[in-house]
């Protein structure tokens, strides 16, 4: 987990750039973005007022990394899902003894505090690396993605700021309402992109990638949202002596990695020992995961291919998506489920709090977010969308798994009545948030169809999508000259063609 190359002296500070940027080569693409149509994210002309265009075309290089970093969650999502369904079956099949004996389980070194349950090692061990890979997430959009420039960043980060507010003050109305429970107001707060990407999968639906973008930074930005309330709600019982612990060892993280140090036998264990100082400190121990993911350099520097951060997420990404999750799921989300239970989830204020909060308090916080940041800014829709996709991405957001059963733990305790309640609530929202996402996209596909093709589309052959090169002359030369030679064949087949005719109907 360290760059490939040391930092040479008295070197500049390079810009930002994404991972996998196009080569030098593919600049005058992306530069030819200025001066696309307005319904393409770029100003009519240079004497109209300057507005941004919310959910404009994506740059290249950004583009071809969301794609690379979706296909990995789509899979994961898919995992998750799976994962998911096998819990509540072994929850409640006649597998169920053998299931609660298994995540009951303790194991560890009771000396460092460290005998915990399957679950728990799942919860504060291996969810530990989902959020690490979200710190790189967090510091990637901060220094080269959608939150790098203020105002573009300013209307994702007001919705989904509406989207954590609006779901914990609706569960908070209900909860007081109903005389429950307060401590699970953040349940609600927090997107799951996987199982929204899983969902997506499943439902066979394709978004364009401004739309997926947009989902994207919203997890993002829940995520550091959901950390904080972590860091700053959920942790009890502060060891101020580990706690100083972790944070030397962090400070010793960071001081190796941006000296070059490279070795991934210098970082794991060094890794190990911050989350072990972490978790001994009250401090939930996944806040060291996001600690050391922002402190990845993501920056790209003379002599190197990728940044760090880019090429440590691009190994870890897979061991989050396939394997930490979805082992956290199928721990988690095992649930016993009955009639009375299923019941309880629309009659029992804290769980009905949790299912109203990501089903409606979702949808509203980031599509009211959304259209008041667009209505009181400069920035304006692109007008190959309607206001209905953004509708259907923010129910897609009413999707919280893996950070909302979490949250559920941490509110209510493990494995206490309540805290299956309000995973029963999660498992609930989201399924109906998912429905109800379904149906608005399925409303919408044939529009994105034609949008997906139109990005893909590259008829010369390049590598590069067509809508990139619409400004690029040789393009139009190489173009122009695949036409002439199509043109050149449909003449020598009409010839043909002719010749046939006259042979068939000429005289004997």
């Amino acid at each position: 987990m360290t760059p490939q190359h040391s930092p040479p002296p008295h070197e500049p500070n390079p810009s930002p750039a994404p991972r996998n940027a196009p080569p030098a080569g593919h600049q005058a693409e992306e530069q030819a973005e200025s001066r696309t149509p307005p319904g393409h994210g770029a100003p009519t002309s240079e004497r109209t007022p300057r507005r941004s265009v919310f959910l404009g075309r994506l740059p290249l290089g950004e583009r071809t990394f969301l794609a690379d970093a979706l296909r990995t969650e789509t899979v994961g999502g898919t995992l998750l899902l799976a994962a998911a369904v096998l819990a509540l079956l072994l929850a409640n099949t006649g597998a169920s003894g053998f299931y609660e004996s298994l995540r009951d389980f303790h194991l560890g070194p009771e000396a460092l505090r460290l005998r915990l349950s399957v679950a728990d090692w799942a919860k504060d061990g291996l969810l530990t690396v989902f959020f690490f890979v979200a710190g790189i997430e967090l510091k990637r959009e901060l220094v080269a993605g959608e939150l790098r420039d203020p105002r573009a960043a300013a209307l994702p980060i007001v919705s989904a700021a509406c989207g954590m507010a609006v779901p914990a003050a609706i569960y908070a109305v209900a909860a007081a309402a109903g005389g429950g429970d307060l401590r699970g107001w953040a349940i609600p707060m927090a997107t799951d992109i996987a199982f929204a990407l899983g969902v997506l999968a499943v439902l066979g639906t394709g978004l364009p990638s401004s739309l997926r973008a947009f989902l994207l930074t919203l997890a993002v930005v829940d995520d550091l949202g959901a950390i904080v309330i972590i860091a700053v709600f959920y942790s009890a019982g502060i060891s101020l002596g580990a706690l100083a612990g972790a944070v030397a060892g962090l400070a010793v993280f960071w001081f190796l990695h941006h000296k070059g140090v490279r070795g991934w036998y210098v970082y794991v264990p060094l890794a190990v020992v911050v989350w072990a100082l972490m978790h001994a400190s009250g401090v939930h121990a996944t806040v060291a995961g996001v600690a050391m993911g922002l402190m990845l350099r993501c920056t790209v520097r003379p002599g190197e291919h990728t940044s760090p951060a880019a090429h440590i997420e691009h190994l870890v990404r897979p061991l989050s998506a396939g394997l930490a999750v979805p082992v956290f799921a199928l721990f988690a989300a095992g649930v016993a489920v009955s009639g009375d239970a299923l019941t309880g989830v629309f009659t029992k204020p804290e769980p009905l709090g949790v299912v109203l909060g990501l089903l409606a308090g979702k949808t509203l916080g980031v599509f009211g977010g959304a259209w008041a940041a667009a209505r009181f800014t400069k920035a304006e829709l692109n007008r190959e969308l309607a206001w209905a996709d953004v509708l259907a991405v923010a129910t897609l957001s009413g999707i919280g798994f893996t950070v909302s059963l979490l949250i559920s733990e941490l509110a209510f305790g493990s494995g206490t009545a309540l805290a299956d309640e309000a995973k029963a609530a999660v498992l609930t929202g989201s399924l109906l948030a998912a429905v109800l996402a379904g149906v608005l996209l399925k409303l919408r596909t044939r529009k994105h169809r034609a949008l997906v093709e139109a990005e893909d589309r590259d008829e010369d052959g390049d590598g590069v999508p067509d809508v990139y090169e619409e400004h690029d002359p040789a393009f139009h030369l190489r173009m122009a000259a695949l036409y002439e030679a199509k043109a050149a064949e449909h003449r020598r087949l009409a010839e043909v063609a002719q010749g046939h005719d006259v042979t068939d109907d000429g005289p004997a």
